[in-house]
C-alpha cells in the first residue's frame, strides 16, 4: 500500500494497472477499506482497455487516518485532494454505499473531476423515516472508527438538503447499479437518485447490497461497456 496527503490527512490507497493508464477511483462501503474492490481492480485493471485503478480506504477505515470528524462533506474533500495528489485531473469514480455517496458529492462539487460514475446500490440523500437507530457497541476493535459509524448514521438520518437539491448537478455519464429486492437498501430510493440525475441509467443486477462481490462477473458485465463506451454514445443510450 502506499499512502499521500490530502486535505490535512494520510490516505492509504492500493492501486493496479499501468500508470499510463485512463484513471479509475473506486470508493468502498462503510466498515470496508479499499481491499474490498480487490477483485474488481484486477479486472479493470487487466480487461481489453485497462485501467489505472486507484483504492483508498476513506478516512477513519483501515489504514488511513481516523481523525475524528467524519463529515460526508470533509470524506469528499479528501477525494479532490487525493487526485490532486496523485495529479489526476479526471477519473471515471466507482462508489458503493457509503462511497456511492461520497462519489455523488464529488461529482455535484466538481463535475470536471469525474469523466462517468457508477453508483452501486446507492439511496437517495433523504431523511430515513423512521431514523436508523443508534448502533450497539461492539465487543471487539473493529477495522473502523467508531466515532465514523455515529456521525454516518446521523447523516443519513438527516441529509444535507442541499446533497439532493444539487443533484442536477451530476452532468456526466451515470451509471446505478441496483441490488434488487434482497438488498437492505430500498430500491425505490435508488431509482429516486436515478430520476434525479439527468440522463442516468439504473440497472437491478441483484445478489444484494453487495452487488459487486456477491456478482462480480454480472457487475463487470454492466460497468465495463459503460466506461468503456465513448462519451456521445454513452449519453445517447441513458434511460
Amino acid at each position: 500500500m502506499d499512502t499521500v496527503k490530502a486535505n490535512g490527512i494520510t490516505l492509504a490507497y492500493r492501486s493496479w494497472g499501468p500508470e499510463e493508464a485512463p484513471p479509475a477511483l473506486l470508493l468502498h462501503c462503510r466498515g470496508a477499506d479499499g481491499a474490498d474492490w480487490t477483485g474488481i481492480a484486477e479486472r479493470l485493471a487487466t480487461g481489453a482497455r485497462p485501467r489505472r485503478v486507484y483504492a483508498p480506504d476513506l478516512r477513519g477505515h483501515g489504514r488511513s487516518d481516523w481523525p475524528g470528524a467524519y463529515a460526508y462533506e470533509a470524506m469528499r474533500d479528501d477525494m479532490l485532494g487525493f487526485l490532486a495528489a496523485l495529479g489526476v485531473e479526471r477519473a471515471d469514480v466507482v462508489g458503493h454505499s457509503l462511497g456511492g455517496a461520497v462519489a455523488c458529492l464529488l461529482a455535484q462539487h466538481a463535475p470536471g473531476a469525474v469523466r462517468r460514475l457508477v453508483l452501486e446500490d446507492v439511496p437517495a440523500p433523504k431523511p430515513l423515516d423512521p431514523p436508523r437507530p443508534p448502533a450497539p457497541a461492539p465487543d471487539t476493535d473493529p477495522p473502523f472508527d467508531w466515532a465514523m459509524l455515529r456521525a454516518t448514521d446521523a447523516q443519513r438520518n438527516a441529509p444535507n438538503p442541499l446533497w439532493w437539491d444539487h443533484m442536477a448537478r451530476i452532468t456526466m455519464p451515470t451509471l446505478l447499479i441496483g441490488g434488487g429486492p434482497t438488498s437492505p437498501i430500498p430500491q425505490d430510493q435508488v431509482a429516486l437518485s436515478a430520476s434525479a440525475v439527468p440522463g442516468a441509467r439504473l440497472v437491478t443486477v441483484g445478489g444484494g447490497h453487495l452487488v459487486h462481490e456477491a456478482r462480480p462477473e454480472e457487475f463487470l458485465a454492466v460497468v465495463v461497456p459503460f466506461l468503456d463506451a465513448p462519451s456521445e454514445v454513452t449519453s445517447r443510450t441513458q434511460s
